[in-house]
């Protein structure tokens, strides 16, 4: 079971902004470029596992997001067109460096990842869910590229099918069929780990 979604912590662009923006008026356009910063550097750093990667990463797809603003019908959500952009700057990096499949997150933990959604107020439970989401990290860092991008869009970004269907270019059904080989791929690795049973066995009696 993966945790909660994380939250963007700023509101989706709307229409009237959008439209604003794309027409070049320059609030509108600073505006927007706030708003969709902080989820382009998330999408980046969950990808790569590396702050400093994804803060380029962040910057160059910004900047692409902006010169082609024209291109985009206000009508539909920005996200998956946002997301769509900094998927391919990854895997851009990724070919053109050649990195490994596996990075190391010791960097992302030092500097902080994103917090899952938690209204509990018991020190002993928020740090077993801390661990967990360690381990949970830990183990996509372990996943296909493939399966990794796919967990985050759906249990981080918290994206419907259709809108992934669209970051990806891959059909709606092969989503699915993906998400699900993704998530056996998850339990299975967990299940390698033979400390992560006592947390998940305890976080799985409360639910």
């Amino acid at each position: 079971m993966m945790p909660a979604t994380v939250s963007a912590e700023l509101p989706s662009p709307d229409r009237a902004l959008m439209t604003l923006a794309r027409d070049g008026e320059r609030e509108a356009r600073e505006e927007l470029a706030r708003r969709v910063r902080r989820p382009a550097y998330l999408l980046a750093l969950q990808l790569t596992g590396r702050p400093d990667l994804a803060h380029d990463i962040a910057q160059d797809s910004l900047l692409r997001f902006f010169q082609h603003l024209d291109r985009f019908d206000p009508e539909r959500p920005v996200e998956p067109w946002l997301y769509q952009i900094v998927r391919n700057r990854v895997r851009d990096v990724r070919r053109r460096e050649r990195l490994r499949r596996m990075e190391s997150l010791d960097a992302w933990r030092e500097q902080g990842r994103p917090e899952t959604i938690d209204a509990s107020a018991d020190p002993s439970r928020d740090a077993e869910r801390s661990e967990l989401q360690r381990r949970i990290w830990s183990a996509i860092s372990e996943m296909s590229e493939a399966h990794r991008e796919i967990l985050v869009l759906r249990d981080y970004h918290d994206l419907a099918y259709r809108e992934i269907a669209e970051v990806l270019s891959i059909p709606q059904g092969t989503v699915m069929s993906r998400l699900h080989a993704a998530r056996k791929s998850l339990r299975e690795i967990l299940s390698a780990d033979p400390e992560f049973g006592g947390p998940i066995a305890r976080q799985e009696g409360r639910n």
